[in-house]
């Protein structure tokens, strides 16, 4: 019998009321523990930081700790539900990071969809932090945002982005190994062009967000991408295209096709959904090509159920739920991504770490299956091999 983990989730936030507490490293039962952890002990550590702001990474929690950010304008597959709906979401996040990556997050929750406003919050509290989780956050403010704060001096991520698209690109080389497609003749198909779509558009072709090619002798950029938005298939001359998406109209879609879903199918290797719950019909599978690989994305509801897509043939079927095989999640990345960029006190998060991220993502799992595509989630490995590989990119 299948759990209702809506109905679980509703009944353990009601008793813990959210999923974080903090805790004290140290203990104080007396009044020399008082004097050394506040005054006036505390005053000596803050005169040393006074003189030299970078040894608050080696006195304070700066080196281990992340703000987890959100403005509530994007949240899973619920949309704009607001900052407050946005907290037990950005909870969850903050136990991840410290379950798996031992990395202190926090999460903060900003009433303001201002992009001005929330870059200057976000420049004004960096300095108690070693890192900045941006998240759940709507494009295409979010690409502002996370290009504004790229000279903090601390990793700036928006994992939306960036997280979901190194687990993508790690899902579509282990899929295509087993099923012995080649990278470079694959055709895409990206249902969204929001934060998620947008980045893994740009790794899976190879390029960064400025439209540089990466070293191919390190990335095999896939055949050809189709990206679709509301409005349907995205293509150089389109009109109603903001500056993001024709930026991705440059290198997506060579053959300027246009239509619906049903015509981007047409031909392809890969659906990849990165937009809302059942918009890919069963029957459209059959316009795709022999062994098609569906990953459907969406939270909490996918694009297609995966009975269904395994109905029509699919050959591997991935998801974003912890409750189906396959699963496609960023939880797979963020925490080793955070952990190596901390360790190394990282400056930025490079598209560098990102592809060497993705490898070591797909490297990990050495004999992936059509059941078995990535490592699970829970595997406690994943993270020290993400952030080994984060670091020799620093």
């Amino acid at each position: 019998m299948t759990k209702d983990f809506g109905k679980l989730a509703l009944e353990q936030a009601k008793k813990y009321k959210g999923k974080l507490k903090i805790t004290s490293k140290l203990t104080i039962e007396n009044k020399e523990d008082l004097s050394i952890a506040y005054t006036p002990g505390v005053a000596e550590v803050s005169k040393l930081v006074a003189a030299d702001r970078k040894l608050a990474w080696d006195y304070t929690i700066k080196s281990n700790a992340v703000a987890v950010i959100s403005d509530g304008s994007a949240v899973l597959g619920l949309g704009n539900i607001g900052p407050e709906a946005a907290l037990p979401v950005m909870e969850g996040k903050a136990i991840l990071f410290k379950e798996f990556g031992g990395v202190d997050a926090y999460p903060l929750v900003l009433d303001t969809q201002n992009p001005r406003e929330v870059i200057n919050i976000v420049k004004n509290i960096a300095p108690g932090f070693g890192g900045i989780n941006l998240e759940d956050i709507a494009a295409p403010n979010c690409f502002e945002i996370e290009d504004s704060l790229q000279n903090l001096g601390i990793p700036v991520f928006h994992d939306d982005q960036h997280g979901t698209a190194i687990v993508v690109m790690a899902a579509v080389i282990n899929a295509s190994k087993v099923l012995g497609k080649h990278l470079g003749s694959l055709k895409v198909v990206i249902n969204g062009a929001g934060a998620a779509g947008n980045a893994i558009a740009h790794l899976l072709a190879c390029r960064d967000r400025a439209g540089n090619s990466l070293d191919k002798r390190l990335c095999v950029p896939v055949g050809e991408i189709v990206v679709l938005d509301s409005q349907g298939i995205i293509y150089q001359g389109r009109s109603n295209l903001d500056k993001y998406k024709k930026a991705l109209a440059e290198f997506t879609n060579p053959r300027r096709i246009g239509g619906s879903l049903k015509e981007a199918l047409r031909g392809a290797d890969v659906f990849i959904g990165v937009s809302k719950a059942n918009v890919l019909d069963p029957s459209w599978i059959a316009e795709m090509n022999p062994s098609p690989i569906v990953f459907a994305m969406a939270n909490p509801i996918p694009e297609i159920d995966p009975a269904e897509a395994l109905k029509a043939e699919v050959a591997i079927v991935g998801t974003g739920r912890s409750d189906y095989p396959n699963q496609i999640n960023n939880v797979l990345a963020f925490p080793g991504i955070f952990r190596g960029a901390l360790d190394s006190r990282a400056r930025r998060i490079t598209t560098g770490m990102k592809l060497a991220a993705a490898l070591a993502l797909a490297g990990f799992t050495k004999k992936p299956t059509r059941e078995k595509i990535l490592t699970s989630a829970l595997d406690r490995q994943v993270v020290k091999v993400v952030a080994k590989a984060v670091r020799q990119e620093v």
